[in-house]
């Protein structure tokens, strides 16, 4: 078993060891040290990166991993033999890190519980945000500032922050928010002063002040409840800085103020859905002139109307298509746009003995495309740049004749 040096203090980022085995896991050198403040993955919290150093060589810790039977593994690049002593260093900043965001969590799982009667089911920590899972069937954003104010006046007042060991009998006893499921022996507990008390393995602050500020990003409804995703700390500075600068260019854009700028965006739908609604009329009007003309310009029974438009897109030549069916007893019509995806729209008149489904996968066979459809409606696509339109225009012309004949 190893000797858990972060158990005591999680600001530990340097420590002497000795190598007691190396083996393989899933073809990656695993090195177990008879002592440790390397912090595994585990309970939320993502594992530390840092360095081996033995003999003047330098091995980095590319991963960290918990086994149940107390070992832990350090993933590296090469194996140490067993004795080896090793000076063992810690990334700080990436454990000062998950110091602030797992602290953090449990400010914000203390809040909810205290403010709403909701537990926290689950908690992840990500590299650019963390998340916990609530146990609850609804959480309104004015709740989710609530708690999020009541953690950071938590924070602000510093309160001392401990680390102690109970007996698992003993921890049954102390109204501790969550109590681990499967647990034996003595229990880790994280005591922050007056607010919270829970049983965790994770790294965490001495004083509530060291968490520096938690910032809430999302809600959200998930299977089991809902998500809350924050980030903490340093983290929270950053993402602030992140999304202002964001904001702050969105608005430069609008040439307005950055709090105008959700009415800004809502305007510019409302524009673009009014200006959507008046190309699809003028579309329409000009599917219904070409339709008229394609129709006087035809003859014959069935009328099988063939036309490429090398300049309209697929939207196009399926509204055109549906013109040129509907109503109508005695029509084929066998389209092609050019304009984006090349696309292939075969419409026939209800009733007209022809398949249009089939007959499109019979072309796609033989342009090397993709499509199908129903009897009397069949769409399919050309990969961009692959078809010369001369040549589409000459397959449509070919099954036209076809169909006549």
């Amino acid at each position: 078993m190893t000797d858990r040096l972060y158990y005591h203090d999680s600001f530990l980022y340097d420590f002497d060891a000795h190598v007691v085995e190396s083996l393989a896991r899933d073809g990656k050198h695993a090195i177990v040290l008879d002592r440790t403040a390397f912090y595994p993955t585990s309970g939320g919290q993502v594992h530390d990166l840092g360095l081996l150093v033995t003999e003047g060589k330098q091995i980095a810790v590319t991963d960290v991993a918990d086994e149940e039977n107390g070992r832990i593994l350090h993933f590296a690049a090469e194996p140490l033999a067993a004795g080896t002593a090793v000076h063992g260093t810690i990334d700080s900043v990436r454990r000062l890190d998950h110091i602030q965001q797992h602290s953090g969590q449990h400010m914000l799982s203390a809040a909810f519980i205290q403010l709403f009667n909701m537990p926290t089911v689950s908690f992840h920590m990500g590299e650019e945000s963390c998340t916990i899972d609530l146990e609850t069937g609804g959480l309104t954003a004015a709740q989710a500032e609530k708690a999020e104010l009541l953690a950071n006046q938590v924070i602000a007042e510093d309160r001392p922050v401990s680390i102690r060991f109970v007996p698992l009998e003993e921890a049954r006893q102390l109204g501790l928010r969550k109590l681990p499921p499967k647990q034996t022996g003595n229990l880790r507990l994280i005591n922050i002063t007056n607010f919270d008390l829970t049983a965790c393995g994770g790294t965490h602050v001495r004083a509530t002040g060291q968490i520096g500020s938690i910032l809430l990003r999302k809600i959200e409804k998930v299977k089991q409840g809902m998500r809350v995703e924050f980030v903490c700390g340093l983290r929270a500075i950053s993402t602030a800085r992140r999304d202002y600068s964001t904001l702050t260019e969105a608005a430069a854009v609008y040439s307005s103020h950055i709090y105008d700028v959700p009415e800004q965006i809502r305007k510019s739908l409302a524009e673009t859905k009014a200006a959507g609604k008046t190309q699809h009329k003028l579309l329409e009007e000009l599917a219904e002139l070409n339709a008229e003309r394609l129709l006087a310009q035809s003859s014959g029974s069935p009328r099988v109307i063939t036309q490429l438009f090398a300049e309209r897109d697929a939207v196009f030549i399926k509204l055109l298509a549906q013109k040129l069916t509907a109503g109508k007893s005695d029509v084929v019509a066998l389209l092609a746009s050019g304009a984006g995806q090349p696309t292939l729209v075969f419409a026939q008149s209800p009733g007209q003995k022809f398949n249009m489904g089939q007959l499109m996968k019979d072309a796609m066979v033989q342009l090397g495309g993709r499509g199908g459809g129903s009897a009397d409606l069949a769409q399919g696509g050309l990969a961009a740049g692959t078809q010369a339109l001369g040549e589409v225009e000459a397959r449509l012309h070919q099954m036209a004749a076809g169909l006549k004949g």
